[in-house]
């Protein structure tokens, strides 16, 4: 009964495969005999008017049916045809094209559309809430699905891209600043795969492919953009004095080795310490330092 009550819920996937229609030009060739024959029952009318009736009507019906089944195609669109709600396939070729008046017909897109997402706050991996926005360049790959298997296909791109853009906004954090980890910021290129490859499966029933996609806009939500700007500014600041402290460490014991080596001079251990203070003031500190001469000796 459960298996029953699942079969019959099911979406029906369909499949698109070539619909039998006829070229255009082949039947406006049979439109014009037909208005010829028309033209020429009319010539009979006086000699034998039954006959001349005869042929026109047949001419007329001829031309009427004919020229109800034509209809253009441009290049890159698609035309799915029915019989009384039945799916009979899809035509892609171009031009003027032909087929039977009672079957139904309904034109698609295949060209690429673009589309840029509204601006989503989303929480990244670290629940710090982010603004994200993408661009997705999407187009039809299977009309039967696109039309018979999801009630507004362009709606259900535009949904599909805003959860898409969700689940990969809070996978990943937004920066990491000791650049171990895979962020938004900055592997951007990674990232925007894993979104079209997300896309992708999410699109795929109905019937649509996902060329190239991205993000157009990435930032910190307004509440707290302020305070995440001046945290990368303190970050960024104990970087530097970490670098810097650690260059001024190996400058000082550099002079100290080249003074030893070279026997400048002798210090003790008071004096040497002395000097390393002197040396980190020197080398860290953010003002330019104001040398004092010391004309007596050392000690």
């Amino acid at each position: 009964m459960g298996d029953s009550g699942t079969r019959n819920t099911a979406l029906t996937l369909s499949s698109e495969h070539s619909a039998a229609t006829s070229s255009g030009y082949a039947m406006l060739l049979v439109m014009l005999a037909a208005l010829a024959a028309g033209i020429f029952g009319g010539t009979l009318l006086e000699a034998n008017p039954a006959l001349g009736g005869i042929v026109i009507t047949i001419a007329s019906f001829v031309f009427a049916f004919v020229a109800c089944g034509f209809y253009m195609q441009q290049p890159n669109l698609a035309t799915a045809i029915t019989l009384f709600g039945a799916y009979k396939g899809t035509d892609r070729n171009t031009g003027l094209r032909w087929l039977l008046p009672w079957l139904g017909r309904k034109k698609v897109s295949l060209r690429a559309n673009n589309m840029i997402s509204e601006r989503l706050k989303v929480n990244d991996l670290r629940g710090n809430p982010i603004e994200i926005a993408a661009q997705v360049v999407w187009r039809v790959t299977d009309t039967a699905q696109a039309l018979f298997d999801i009630d507004d296909y362009k709606a259900f791109v535009i949904v599909q891209i805003e959860a898409a853009v969700r689940t990969i906004g809070a996978r990943y954090p937004y920066d990491d600043y000791e650049h171990q980890e895979v962020t938004l910021r900055g592997n951007h290129d990674q990232v925007a795969v894993e979104l079209r490859a997300e896309l992708i499966a999410r699109l795929v029933t109905a019937g649509i492919t996902v060329d190239e996609c991205g993000f157009t806009h990435l930032a910190y939500a307004p509440e707290i953009a302020g305070a995440m700007l001046r945290r990368q500014q303190a970050q960024a600041v104990v970087a530097a004095r970490a670098t810097l402290v650690e260059g001024a460490v190996g400058m000082v014991e550099m002079a100290l080795d080249l003074l030893s080596k070279k026997g400048v001079v002798e210090l003790d251990d008071e004096r040497r310490a002395a000097m390393v203070s002197n040396l980190m003031v020197v080398l860290c500190g953010e003002r330019d330092t104001q040398p004092v001469v010391n004309a007596g000796t050392l000690y």
